[in-house]
This record gives C-alpha cells, structure tokens and sequence, in this order.
C-alpha cells in the first residue's frame, strides 16, 4: 500500500485532481479487466514526469507507465504501486511538412487520421490500432504489412533519473514487437515520424480498406488486447491455435474467439484469472499438438 507521505510527495508534482487512490484499472484497459491500483496518476506535461520518475526512483516506490491500456492484463488484485498515465493530457500532434511530431499521448488513430488530413502517407496500417503513440513504439506495433520502425526517425525520452534523452531509428533497434526501450527504464514522451507525400483519396481508400478487414476478421465487438500472442516463426498463432481444437475454448468470462482464433476476449465478466488460464490451456495445446511455443503479445500487471 502506498504511504501517505509519497501521496503529499506527489502533490507537490501533480495537481491533486490528476491523483486517485484505488482507481479501478479495469477503466483504464481495453480488456476491462482488472483492481484497483494504489494510486493511479494523469501526466499533463514532460516537465511532471521528469520530476515524479526520479522521485519514484530516489525513494524505490514501484510504478508501470500506462497508455490506452490496449496490450495489458492487470490482475484481479489490482497494482501495488503507482500507475502514470501518458494519454488524452499529452496528446499534441503537430505537422512540419512531411514530418509529424507528436506527444506519446496521442492515440495511433489521431496521429494516422492527422496524417491523412495533411495528404502524408504511411500511418494507414495505425489507423484502426487502439493503443497510444508512445506504446506503439515501444513495442514496434503494427500492421498489414506496416510497423512503427519504418516511419519513426526520433524518439524523446525520460530516464531514470529524470533526464532527456533522443534517440535515432538506429539506436531504437526496432524488431518484430520490440524495441530497446523494452530492456531499458526510458518513458516516450515525443516521436518524430517521417513521412510522404501522398494522394489524400488513395489514403483515405487505403485506411477504410484495412478498416473493413479489421472489421470482417477480428472481434472488435467484444474487449480484448488484440492478439494475444506473438507471430511464431513460421507459423501463424491464430491457425494453430484452430487447428488445435481450441476455436471457441472459455474459462468464466474469457473465451478464444470463434472470428479470429489469435484473440482471447473478454465475453463480459471475464476475469484476470479466466484470461490466464485460457492463455496457459491454449500454449499447453498447441505445444502438445505442434511443439510450438507460443509466447504472449499482452504485457501482465500485478
């Protein structure tokens, strides 16, 4: 449980309306699923997290950075430590000719349509990605063929300590779902992406293209943190997972979904526990049934 001293701390940082004790994170997660957090902190400013993040660090208190919360299992129990959330306060996008700087804040969907709107081509493959920028570079999100690492020239960045850093596309040392930020303590707070010129009704066919493909292939009607696993080499998840006889399988709430076998989805009461279970049953299947292993895309939390 979090002290009182560190909540007086963090006033001294946040203004008291952005803190909450015990927020419910399944508020704050696309699965809506998940307990309460011992505090849970909306950032308005770079400045704020500069301040907290070597706070947090100095006096050992645990925190998780947090976007749209689309990638995320939080447990049933909740979080033991301090969530900071880099969303809808830090979401500024601005165009300079064929480049687009935005704050990490900004949902994928914002910064794409912004692109389109400017007549800039390559962020169609975002459009319909539900997490924030920042998260999406992180974890090198992507799509039908497009990724963060074709695009992102800059990314700023907090450390530790509370200081600045920048680093380039090369020291970024994207990969498939991964990029260096995942083995360092470093928070985005801006990107810079390089784009081109394009033809604004060719990417406006292009976004509502891949809209319907989401639409026609995945379970967007029920919460879920898109696919769960990872792309195995080789292989695709969502195939192995049918061919394994798991089409449908459920726990309690959480069930693999019968559109797209890759998606486990929250039926409507599912639990952090249902999830996992049905995570653990299918690996165990399809390791037995294919001697794959399939490993999670969804970061768990508590």
């Amino acid at each position: 449980m979090i002290s009182a001293a560190v909540v007086e701390a963090l006033k001294g940082y946040v203004p008291e309306e952005n803190i909450f004790l015990q927020e419910e994170m399944a508020g704050h997660t696309t699965f809506r699923i998940g307990g309460p957090a011992d505090c849970f902190l909306q950032l308005e400013n770079e400045e704020q997290l500069q301040k907290i993040q070597r706070y947090l660090n100095l006096v050992e208190e645990p925190f998780f950075i947090l976007g749209n919360g689309s990638n995320l299992l939080v447990s049933d129990r909740g979080y033991r430590g301090i969530i900071i959330q880099i969303g809808s306060k830090m979401n500024r996008i601005r165009v300079e000719g064929g480049r687009i700087v935005a704050q990490a804040g900004a949902l994928l969907s914002q910064v794409s349509k912004t692109a389109y709107e400017h007549g800039l081509t390559g962020l169609e493959f975002a459009s319909g990605i539900p997490g924030t920028l920042g998260g999406g570079v992180v974890m090198n999100a992507g799509a039908y063929g497009g990724e963060m690492s074709q695009i992102v020239t800059l990314v700023r960045v907090i450390n530790k300590n509370g200081e600045v850093m920048e680093l380039d596309n090369d020291t970024m040392e994207f990969g498939y779902r991964y990029s260096t930020i995942k083995n360092h303590p470093f928070t985005v707070t801006e990107v810079t992406m390089q784009l081109a010129e394009g033809n604004k009704e060719e990417i406006h066919a292009k976004m509502e293209e891949l809209t319907l493909k989401r639409r026609e292939k995945q379970p967007l009607e029920y919460p879920s943190a898109g696919s769960t696993f990872k792309r195995p080499e080789g292989h695709y998840a969502g195939q192995l997972i049918m061919e394994a006889g798991m089409r449908g399988f459920q726990i309690g709430g959480a069930r693999v979904s019968d559109k797209h076998c890759g998606f486990i989805i929250n039926t409507g009461n599912a639990t952090a526990e249902d999830v996992r279970d049905v995570i653990e049953e299918v690996q165990a299947q399809v390791k037995e049934r294919f001697r794959v292993d399939l490993e999670p895309e969804v970061i768990f939390l508590g």
